[in-house]
């Protein structure tokens, strides 16, 4: 498809020039060209096709990157990056030394704060919008917001502090498209509807300040009269105006696919004093039929055909997260008390068949991880057995929740923490990187990973069954690993590991995902004449203290931990710390994430970079045992 208008564009300014009309044909030239890349390097479409007026508006009004942009969440951000001098990079989007999937300060001084996680914009731009006034500085802040990501808490924190504050230049563009990543649920969301359906009072008031604005001599004193109106008016027709209670002045709702009157409200905006909120009405995947038909399902996708719809992926094999909504229902078929909570990801840790088969019994509270703790606290005090399904990177917002609500009284509830390890594309805002370390230090926590899916069901029966406290289990994103079908399918004993393989020149003890890995890192050496003991350790905490002295006391004398976690106090410190009470003389080399933020790209690519691909592994196993083994330390060789 030509794009005439968009290959004009280098930078915001050259928008200035343009008329509304070029901007609405510069509006389908952006979607086609964000269908085409995203048809190839997948990515968050759905979101990024809603939100393309609200990026020309802006850029066409503000002036980025002296005035500066938020996006909240940063999914929505694709044609602000387009607009900003990275429109042919753009085709590089989520590849290895390519654009990341969201704002990045390193990457554009047009991103003006790096974002991942929802519902940060506010606090942050309210940050930088003190600390322009502290300067002496003179431009406008403006965090655009997701109707998903305003109802989490520390949105709402901002926003009472920015009414308290009443900054000028500061404004909030509320981007209402009625869903987050799931359907948004809640009193919030409601409440957003109520004000979409009282347009007659909103249009009524609009209408009235334009009018008295206008009249020449009494202008000025009308409108202080109009004002002491306003409330009456106002609690008649729309109760509790929630934003201007907070301190915000309210503005909307407004069409966010009418670039007319997004440039005439976000022109007449500049102007207003104190905070400002803009309240903008789109439609999630906006221009492509597919996604406008089914958000959920574009929101965060893969390659895909762009006549059909159609994922490019031919697996047949089931994901962690469907195996896991799998077992779960099997559990809630027989247990009434077990219960699901997520945190507005219902599709992406595969609860929605549970969902729909025990909505009584299935809890999405929003972008609210802190609150999705404690709620489930309350329901595993009352006698009932939660499971809480969160994002590994996302469950660390909840941290403080788990030792106080949760540990320091032994409740039982089972998180589950899915996309654990190196996520591959969405990078290093979406990496699992250090699950293993912050559940690992809280007492009486118990946590495990599986190997394959079978390891899975087997653990989502250790959990089912356990009463001691709190338990966690932790997998990787993408295809389950097959394991060996078990027709009687037992739970998997607390703290206890397997033997996979033995050898005598060293012992690979890995957890999880890096199980396989070790299995074909132990092929490798074998082929090169290294024998190397296999374990599939199973728990991070409690270890298996009989197994691992086993190991103390074989002729090697070394181990190697392996995890798909941050080393720092993870399952190799953990491995670490044992042996150094218990054996201080076996040497433990870790294998771990590295002390760094891994950037995105496939996670294959990125194993192989940070030295934990099979291969690598293999080789510094070598490295180390082979030169014990012919000193005569330890081996066979």
């Amino acid at each position: 498809m030509p794009m005439p208008l968009l290959d004009r564009i280098r930078t915001p300014e050259d928008l200035k020039g343009l008329s509304i009309d070029e901007l609405v044909a510069l509006s389908d030239e952006i979607r086609q060209y964000i269908i085409e890349v995203v048809s190839v390097r997948g990515g968050h479409l759905a979101s990024s096709l809603g939100a393309v007026e609200i990026a020309l508006a802006l850029h066409f009004v503000f002036d980025s990157p002296r005035d500066k942009i938020l996006w909240d969440v940063g999914h929505q951000s694709y044609a602000h990056k387009i607009l900003t001098g990275r429109k042919e990079a753009f085709r590089s989007l989520r590849t290895r030394e390519g654009l990341s999937g969201f704002p990045n300060t390193a990457e554009s001084e047009h991103d003006a704060f790096g974002v991942g996680h929802a519902s940060t914009s506010i606090s942050a731009a309210l940050g930088i919008a003190v600390s322009r006034d502290l300067l002496g500085e003179d431009h406008y802040v403006i965090s655009v917001v997701g109707d998903g990501a305003i109802s989490g808490g520390l949105s709402f924190e901002g926003i009472n502090q920015a009414g308290h504050l009443k900054k000028n230049r500061f404004i909030i563009i509320l981007n209402d498209n009625e869903m987050s990543i799931s359907k948004n649920v809640g009193a919030l969301a409601r409440y957003l509807t109520r004000i979409t359906t009282k347009k007659v009072y909103l249009q009524f008031e609009a209408d009235v300040w334009e009018l008295l604005g206008k009249v020449p001599r009494y202008g000025l004193r009308a409108r202080k009269v109009a004002r002491r109106m306003k409330e009456s008016i106002k609690n008649l027709l729309v109760p509790t105006i929630l934003f201007e209670e907070l301190g915000f002045r309210y503005f909307g709702p407004f069409n966010g696919h009418d670039l007319t009157q997004l440039v005439s409200a976000f022109s007449q905006i500049r102007d207003v004093p104190g905070p400002v909120l803009v309240h903008v009405m789109t439609t999630k995947g906006k221009g492509y039929s597919f996604a406008e038909e089914n958000a959920e399902k574009f929101h965060g996708i893969g390659s895909f055909y762009k006549a059909t719809g159609s994922s490019k992926s031919n697996g047949t094999r089931p994901t962690y997260s469907e195996v896991f909504g799998a077992s779960l229902m099997e559990l809630a078929e027989k247990d009434k008390s077990v219960v699901a909570v997520t945190a507005a990801m219902k599709e992406g840790t595969g609860l929605a068949p549970f969902a729909r088969a025990f909505p009584e019994r299935f809890f999405d509270v929003g972008i609210a991880e802190q609150h999705a703790v404690t709620f489930a606290a309350g329901l595993a005090r009352s006698g009932l057995k939660p499971f809480v399904a969160i994002y590994s990177t996302f469950l660390q917002r909840g941290f403080d929740q788990i030792i106080h609500d949760v540990a320091l009284q032994r409740l039982g509830v089972r998180f589950v923490l899915d996309r654990a390890g190196l996520v591959g594309e969405d990078g290093p805002t979406h990496h699992g990187a250090f699950d293993l370390s912050y559940l690992r230090l809280v007492p009486g926590m118990v946590v495990m990973a599986p190997r394959d899916d079978e390891e899975l069901r087997r653990m989502m029966l250790t959990a089912h069954e356990y009463g001691g406290g709190p338990i966690a289990i932790r997998f990787p994103r993408g295809t389950a690993a097959a394991g060996t079908p078990c027709s009687g399918r037992s739970a998997v004993p607390i703290g206890k590991g397997e033997v996979l393989r033995r050898g005598a020149d060293a012992a690979l003890v890995a957890v999880g995902s890096m199980v396989p890995t070790a299995l074909a890192a132990a092929e490798i050496l074998s082929r090169a004449g290294i024998s190397v003991s296999v374990i599939d350790a199973k728990f991070v905490k409690p270890l298996d203290s009989e197994l691992l002295m086993s190991l103390a006391g074989e002729r090697s004398g070394i181990v190697f931990a392996l995890e798909e976690n941050a080393r720092s106090g993870g399952f190799g410190a953990a491995i670490l710390e044992f042996f150094s009470d218990r054996a201080p003389e076996t040497r433990v080399v870790t294998i771990g994430l590295p002390d760094r933020f891994v950037p995105h790209g496939k996670r294959e690519e990125l194993l192989e970079e940070i030295g934990m691909s099979a291969e690598a592994v293999a080789a510094e196993v070598a490295r180390i045992a082979v030169p014990r083994a012919e000193t005569g330390h330890g081996g066979s060789r």
